[in-house]
């Protein structure tokens, strides 16, 4: 069994002296493992950092094995992470995200959206609302996607300011108005345009994590990574 794919590095974790257990995100091959031999050395060490892009060759007798891989970095983008404690724990989040799903299911359009999010990871103010985006984007891919094109009461298509807890549907302003207390907020940038303040990110940022805890870690027994709540911190400084 061979292939050859792009991926971007979520992760190693180190296999005897020499070698390392990659973790990738493809677009043809969703997440995947595999064994890169001589992986803790100089040559390769700086290539396989979380959030780099590589060209990877899959190689296994059979398709359930393990497999090797032999690999070659495309983009080391990593390195300028490390200036910007933001883009450390984005990168951090993002992958916690992806080890949630299924390892060799493909989710092309989540790849790109990854790969996007990356390229602009060092701006906060730019990466910050593609983020929150990514977290609706990988709900739906997950199956609990949100309705936001029009109120959960009303049908209305305007004035959408709120989110039901319960079903992950909008609710205009008249109809949630005697509910608001219950009601999360909705940030017009997740439906169309940009963020106006810090205040629609923190909204936003509330909201997706809401349904991720609820519907994506508390399944596994998991709570919302660390590194997403120091990542909403930092950007919510940068942006305010």
């Amino acid at each position: 069994m061979q292939w050859t794919d792009d991926g971007i590095v979520l992760g190693v974790r180190r296999h005897g002296e020499l070698s390392v257990i990659l973790e990738l995100m493809t677009p043809a091959h969703g997440r995947h493992l595999g064994l890169v031999r001589g992986g803790t050395g100089k040559r390769l060490r700086g290539v396989l950092q979380p959030g780099n892009s590589l060209r990877a060759t899959w190689r296994a007798r059979l398709d359930e094995h393990l497999g090797n891989f032999q690999v070659e970095g495309l983009d080391l983008r990593a390195a300028g992470f490390f200036y910007a404690a933001h883009a450390v724990h984005g990168v951090t989040h993002l992958a916690a995200l992806c080890r949630l799903l299924a390892e060799r299911e493909p989710h092309a359009r989540l790849y790109d959206a990854l790969e996007a999010i990356l390229e602009s990871l060092d701006n906060a103010a730019a990466a910050a609302p593609m983020v929150a985006r990514f977290e609706l984007e990988f709900l739906a891919e997950l199956g609990f996607g949100l309705d936001l094109a029009s109120c959960a009461a009303t049908g209305a298509s305007d004035d959408l300011i709120y989110v039901s807890p319960r079903s992950g549907r909008a609710v205009s302003r008249a109809a949630g108005e005697a509910y608001r207390d219950k009601l999360l907020r909705l940030p017009a940038f997740l439906r169309q345009g940009e963020p106006e303040s810090a205040a629609d990110l923190a909204d936003a940022y509330a909201l997706t994590g809401f349904f991720l805890e609820r519907r994506a870690f508390a399944p596994h027994g998991m709570a919302l990574p660390d590194a997403r709540a120091r990542f909403v911190a930092a950007v919510l400084v940068h942006n305010g």
